[in-house]
């Protein structure tokens, strides 16, 4: 796969070389940190969308939550919101508030740190999220060890997970009027290949390519993990996972893919590329001293800090970034009305993530898609983040420390 990237200046070459050898070797360290590692999501959601069809009952799509124990106890005290050592106190006073007024207990702490606990506590209400967000404290929530649930093929297939991608393409993505549905990927590949000329690209403005280029990327990455990770013999109760190549070369290669295969791949690079200039922009945001990614050990958050920071300035070296701010640039009432029906269609398809049969799928595929929704978040938020106070929380921005981890582990994919 070579050349240069549709809608920005950016060539394959010049980002698999970035990749490798600045990027990759450091956000794979992050994501071991324990701070980045611990997720907390809710699997037993219902489908919104159409009754239960039955969770896969391959023993490869079950997760594995953490034990309470295992937690650090910095990540499970208090709100998962905060992510400073003096916001999870707030556990602390919210437990003697029930005695006492909050001021009474409070007589030790600024008025700045009390304005940041009420930040804080009206943020989760806000309208800018792109992800429909589980509720982290029902009792279905629970942390999971993504290190030890990791991406990969688990055999679920077939009707139900063709269902899922149908509906996010079908009800979800831009596109134009005249295409009624994808066709089954199941059916005879003419057939497929000529939706897909139907498809691309007429009538569609630089938002709605973006948009479609995002979820057909996040898709190839998907199907990319499970060719990579694949479950290629069971002998004696003992699995062996690896490359499948044959598979890979169904999904991708040109030939078998009458053409589609590198376009989907490029959208995978479209995808990183939109991912990698969220991380480049939200930087300001941990650079603060407020910020401390805490997980109770005090070493170990000032080296995942220390990370992520030489992470962020690895990213602003990077001379070839996708310009958002070509996005949105039209009349304001119009841009707006686009912005929001933007947001709204890919607040949906986080919801179409409850709707996965397997476990282990659903784990993986609701935390992609918010870390995209994440970068979204981020990219139209660069007035607020250029704005942010050094010393306290800001009030035009906040990220949630499950916002933070999708992100991160996302771009990591």
């Amino acid at each position: 796969l070579t050349g240069v990237l549709d809608d920005c200046l950016c060539d394959i070459e010049s980002i698999d070389d970035f990749n490798t050898f600045k990027i990759f070797p450091k956000i794979q360290k992050l994501q071991e940190r324990d701070y980045f590692r611990y997720y907390k999501v809710n699997l037993k959601r219902p489908c919104p969308f159409w009754a239960d069809d039955g969770h896969c009952s391959i023993k490869d799509c079950h997760v594995e939550p953490c034990p309470e124990s295992k937690i650090p106890v910095g990540i499970k005290a208090g709100s998962t919101n905060k992510y400073s050592k003096a916001a999870n106190h707030s556990k602390e006073l919210e437990d003697c508030e029930q005695a006492n007024k909050l001021g009474a207990v409070n007589s030790t702490l600024s008025n700045q740190s009390k304005e940041a606990f009420i930040d804080w506590a009206r943020y989760d209400d806000s309208q800018d999220h792109f992800c429909e967000l589980d509720d982290e404290r029902s009792p279905d929530a629970q942390y999971v060890d993504l290190l030890l649930n990791p991406e990969r093929y688990t055999g679920y297939k077939g009707p139900s997970a063709w269902r899922v991608w149908n509906s996010i393409y079908e009800e979800n993505c831009f596109k134009p009027r005249s295409v009624y549905r994808p066709l089954n990927p199941l059916a005879p590949s003419r057939v497929w290949h000529l939706f897909v000329l139907v498809f691309f690209w007429t009538g569609l403005c630089l938002e709605k390519r973006v948009f479609y280029k995002l979820i057909s990327g996040l898709h190839a990455s998907i199907n990319l993990h499970l060719c990579a990770n694949y479950l290629l013999e069971e002998t004696w109760g003992k699995p062996r996972w690896g490359p499948n190549v044959k598979e890979f070369t169904r999904r991708f290669d040109p030939v078998e893919t009458k053409g589609e295969g590198p376009r989907r791949l490029k959208n995978l690079y479209f995808l990183y590329l939109i991912e990698l200039r969220a991380l480049s922009k939200v930087a300001p945001y941990f650079e603060r001293s407020v910020v401390d990614l805490y997980t109770g050990n005090g070493h170990e958050d000032a080296e995942s800090k220390a990370l992520l920071l030489d992470i962020f300035r690895d990213t602003k070296s990077f001379h070839m970034h996708f310009d958002e701010k070509s996005m949105f640039a039209g009349d304001k009432k119009g841009a707006k009305s686009l912005k929001e029906e933007f947001r709204l269609h890919f607040k949906n398809i986080s919801r179409i993530m409850d709707c996965v049969g397997c476990d282990k799928c659903r784990l993986w595929g609701k935390l992609q898609t918010q870390g995209l929704g994440t970068a979204l978040k981020i990219l139209f938020s660069e007035k607020e983040i250029q704005s942010l106070p050094e010393n306290s929380p800001s009030k035009g921005f906040q990220l949630t420390r499950q916002e933070i981890v999708a992100l991160v582990n996302a771009f990591g994919r």
